[in-house]
């Protein structure tokens, strides 16, 4: 059962690393299984298909991330502090990625939703659930934050959509021009982007 547990673990970490570094059209079964150091035969008998694996491989990620999510997103925390904890997080990752492999990554969910989104309703409906999850996350930052004074007022839930954007934005930016000085800054200039009013603060 060890062994079998593993090779599943391995297709999903290959799955995730290939897609995320190139596409999901270029990457292929074969190419998947040669990373992954398993035999053809055997993806078949955990996968039904290449979105079946992208499916669980997407799943297995965001549960994995979902306890760092909680602490960063903890009611106590400040909520300024959580905006900015997450996205610097983000972006401490897409640098250190760039120092590794010479390539902005992006955002792996942004990423591949963007390019399947019209093609495969399943892949597509999973990854706009977990961006919407993040998304009402900023959002309830937001309200407390103006609640606080920390920010005007006005509308918490078009700040949090056009927060978003902005982030998943400048990630899609720097992966295109390859340029990780568009994020170096990226949660100070987020924290800006929605009126805080002394953004460099929040980290001291």
């Amino acid at each position: 059962m060890g062994r079998t547990s593993n090779a599943r673990h391995r297709l999903m970490e290959a799955a995730h690393e290939l897609i995320w570094n190139s596409s999901y059209g270029a990457v292929t079964i074969d190419a998947i299984c040669e990373r992954a150091g398993v035999k053809k035969g055997s993806f078949y008998y955990f996968f039904d298909s290449k979105s079946d694996l992208a499916a669980a491989a997407i799943a297995a990620w965001s549960d994995e991330r979902q306890p760092l999510i909680e602490e960063i997103f903890r009611a106590d925390a400040p909520p300024l502090e959580r905006i900015w904890r997450y996205i610097d997080f983000v972006a401490q990752r897409q640098l250190a990625a760039y120092e590794a492999t010479g390539q902005v990554l992006g955002c792996p969910l942004f990423a591949l939703g963007s390019e399947i989104c019209t093609k495969n309703e399943r892949l597509r409906s999973l990854i706009h659930g977990i961006l919407t999850s993040l998304s009402r996350r900023f959002e309830e930052a937001i309200k407390e934050a103006q609640a606080a004074g920390e920010i005007p007022g006005g509308d918490a839930s078009l700040k949090a959509r056009l927060l978003w954007s902005f982030y998943e934005g400048a990630l899609a930016r720097a992966r295109i021009e390859n340029n990780p000085e568009l994020i170096c800054h990226l949660a100070s200039d987020a924290l800006e982007l929605i009126g805080a009013r002394q953004p460099l603060a929040v980290v001291a």
